[in-house]
């Protein structure tokens, strides 16, 4: 797993971290002790298991599940009235299965991100490594995707993701476990 560390403007997952379109929240279940310590402003983030069913992003039908959760959050200072300001980081890996076929592919998606959360619905990420990505409508092919690199990603009220950076590099997942 790669291990990250919170940057001046970058925090996941990230979610995970799942930017399914189930919208993104990186997660945890046990972080270690030394992480997620009392006073630290660090709390376990846990990721759910979900499912996409068949062409909401895949041609199939799509299971996810965490092997690996020590994703942690901390609430920051909001930049504006009507956001709020989070971040994440800790180890990620998500099983993605064909829920068809059985096959699977283990994503590790263990990024840091700084995530805004406005009010109207809207919510802009800053990343800094990879993180999961479903996209229905946006800029990326209708698909799931580990995301890696330096960018951000904008997620309309609408669910619209725009995924944008220097160095931004994608990985189909629909395609590996197809």
């Amino acid at each position: 797993m790669r291990k990250n560390v919170l940057g001046t403007a970058v925090g996941t997952a990230c979610v995970t971290v799942l930017t399914l379109g189930l919208t993104t929240a990186p997660a945890t279940a046990a972080p270690p002790a030394a992480v997620a310590s009392a006073g630290s402003g660090w709390e376990p983030a846990p990721s759910a298991p979900w499912d996409v069913p068949a062409g909401e992003r895949c041609a199939f039908p799509v299971h996810g599940e965490p092997i690996v959760d020590e994703v942690v959050s901390r609430e920051l200072p909001p930049p504006a009235e009507g956001v709020t300001r989070t971040a994440y980081k800790g180890d990620l890996v998500i099983r993605v299965t064909n829920k068809e076929t059985g096959a699977h592919y283990d994503a590790d998606v263990s990024g840091t991100a700084l995530v805004d959360a406005y009010a109207t619905g809207a919510q802009f990420w800053r990343v800094l490594g990879p993180v999961l990505v479903g996209v229905g409508e946006g800029n990326l092919t209708r698909g799931l995707y580990v995301v890696d690199g330096a960018y951000t990603i904008g997620i309309s009220p609408t669910g619209t993701k725009t995924v944008a950076g220097p160095a931004v590099r994608t990985d189909s997942l629909c395609a590996r476990i197809d």
